[in-house]
């Protein structure tokens, strides 16, 4: 899959719905490390693989595991911020430059939201993507160009200060557009093998859909 961003090897399980398609399996069964979010460890060894880190408060998981994966268990409890979060600044006081997020989205909505969104604050101090069971989520903090193939479903979000958005090679063209509510840059299609995004100020969450 050329379009890719990148492949990482140090992979975060969240306790959303556990991967199912080809390219998130693919993710996590090649991965070197994998830090599970609390109750994503059960998940996890029922599905044949062992965890290298298990980081959260750790009240979701089986008291099993707590037992048998003792030492790999980083207990933390503070209720400022998300499992996803506590994955992300452990992976970062170990060295990560990049890391992909699993298992984040499909369960409440609300908590969805919030783990989509806070790529946009990793995505300072490491490179991340988020994987779930149709596509990629990948923030992005400036113009660039961005590798896709032809048709495929891109959706494009800006949060905080909208941003004025030109696009290259999108079906529905973006011409100095501001994006001032979520649905509005969704639905979009790419019509090669990558398109662009240039944009001054703003932030933003681009989704790329799977080809199946």
């Amino acid at each position: 899959m050329n379009w890719f961003p990148f492949n990482s090897k140090v992979v975060i399980l969240c306790d959303g719905s556990f991967p199912n398609h080809a390219v998130p399996l693919s993710v996590l069964t090649n991965a070197h490390e994998i830090i599970c979010c609390d109750g994503a460890a059960d998940k996890l060894i029922e599905f044949g693989m062992e965890p290298t880190f298990i980081v959260g408060d750790i009240d979701s998981v089986s008291e099993e595991t707590k037992k048998n994966y003792a030492e790999r268990i980083v207990l933390n409890t503070d209720q400022e911020t998300n499992d996803q979060t506590k994955a992300v600044e452990f992976v970062l006081s170990r060295g990560a430059k990049e890391v992909i997020i699993l298992g984040a989205t499909g369960k409440r909505e609300d908590h969805t939201i919030g783990n989509i969104s806070l790529l946009l604050n990793y995505a300072e101090k490491l490179n991340v993507i988020s994987i779930s069971n149709s596509g990629i989520f990948r923030p992005v903090l400036y113009s660039q160009s961005l590798p896709s193939f032809k048709r495929q479903q891109v959706s494009i979000f800006s949060l905080g200060i909208p941003a004025a958005i030109t696009s290259k090679n999108l079906k529905y063209p973006l011409k100095n557009t501001t994006l001032s509510s979520w649905w509005m840059g969704t639905l979009n299609e790419c019509m090669g093998d990558s398109f662009s995004l240039e944009f001054a100020t703003g932030k933003l969450i681009v989704f790329q859909k799977f080809d199946q």
